[in-house]
């Protein structure tokens, strides 16, 4: 792969990273019984505030190191598209669920491409490939 388009993935780990982990630790911050009991409010367990948080805030820096990547943004999208069909269902588009959709598609972005040559986990799999090959 070219080094722009590595450096594009970065990019795209690096904004995806930072938003989720904004968002996750936010979540924390501000009182995680608020978020649970919000949850609540709109027929969604409670104790699913702290799994999204948590998925957040550390899927968040595993997708800014590049570790995981595939994983995480599988769970990044799954809470997208519980943020889309739940919470931010009857907002629209604009100042509604736009966020959550660029955020969606960033991630399956990066389920589809990897985290790219300028991430940990291809450093640790590519060694680990070649001394396999080798």
């Amino acid at each position: 792969m070219k080094l722009s388009t590595n450096a594009a993935f970065l990019v795209l780990r690096l904004a995806l990273g930072l938003i989720f982990i904004v968002h996750g630790f936010d979540k924390f911050a501000g009182g995680i019984e608020n978020t649970a009991h919000f949850f609540e409010s709109i027929g969604i367990s409670g104790g699913l505030a702290y799994v999204v948080a948590t998925i957040e805030l550390i899927g968040g820096i595993l997708m800014i190191l590049g570790l995981g990547t595939r994983i995480v943004a599988a769970l990044f999208i799954i809470v997208m598209l519980g943020a889309v069909f739940t919470v931010k269902s009857g907002t629209g588009f604009i100042g509604g669920y736009e966020l959550d959709l660029a955020l969606l598609g960033m991630s399956l972005a990066l389920l589809i491409s990897g985290g790219g040559a300028i991430s940990v986990e291809h450093q640790l799999f590519s060694k680990q490939s070649k001394e396999v090959q080798a």
